[in-house]
């Protein structure tokens, strides 16, 4: 098993193809290959939660969390994602990266069976923001992936929305750690988008589930 320096995987990242015509209602904004990194390098080398796991990457896209993961050495690594065209070009990354421990799913997130629960070691994602015409559409990720992981849920969510996200997790009785605070650079993908790109302030948080019951997930 090659061992990655993060730097490495980051470069290595930056080979993944992205979407090809982003969609707005289903906020496809990229996983810059810089955040990915960090966020799958301090998954593995810190909590040791990719190396010959079983890993969910929920909201997919392209797979750039995905092909990390796998490249680190992950048992299997299962995208998710509803999007026929993201889901091609992840196919296309995943053969050209030569990858065999990985697949993929087309679905919605959301809407995940039961018999998905405690499935997955691992759940990563960059979920939507739950912004424009998407409200809550983070937290149903995260009730998603929290339902599907039997260890931990690593994801990105808007710094601003911390407050709301702990009393969540309180509610749930998930443990909640924010690892890092990450300035996320958003490309003007859009056409409304007026700036060439825009920096949001984002939370990469742990969820652990050693606390959790799935009683009372509301």
């Amino acid at each position: 098993m090659k061992k990655f320096k993060r730097k490495e995987l980051e470069s290595c990242l930056q080979q993944v193809d992205g979407f090809e015509g982003p969609k707005l209602l289903l906020e496809q904004y990229p996983t810059r290959p810089h955040i990915a990194a960090c966020m799958l390098y301090t998954i593995h080398n810190t909590f040791d939660d990719i190396e010959n796991k079983i890993v969910a990457d929920l909201g997919c896209g392209c797979g750039v969390l995905s092909i990390g993961s796998a490249m680190l050495g992950a048992g299997l690594c299962i995208g998710f994602d509803v999007d026929a065209d993201a889901l091609e070009v992840f196919n296309r990354n995943a053969e050209e990266f030569e990858l065999t421990n990985i697949d993929m799913v087309q679905c919605d997130v959301c809407s995940l069976p039961e018999e998905m629960a405690k499935t997955f070691d691992t759940v990563i994602m960059n979920p939507p923001f739950g912004t424009k015409h998407n409200k809550g559409t983070d937290m149903a990720f995260l009730k998603t992936a929290l339902r599907m992981a039997k260890t931990a849920v690593y994801s990105l969510h808007k710094t601003s929305t911390r407050q709301h996200i702990q009393k969540k997790a309180d509610d749930w009785k998930v443990k909640m750690e924010v690892l890092a605070e990450l300035r996320y650079d958003l490309p003007a993908s859009y056409k409304f988008h007026k700036k060439k790109s825009v920096d949001i302030e984002v939370d990469f948080i742990r969820f652990s589930s050693e606390k959790k019951t799935n009683e009372g997930m509301t």
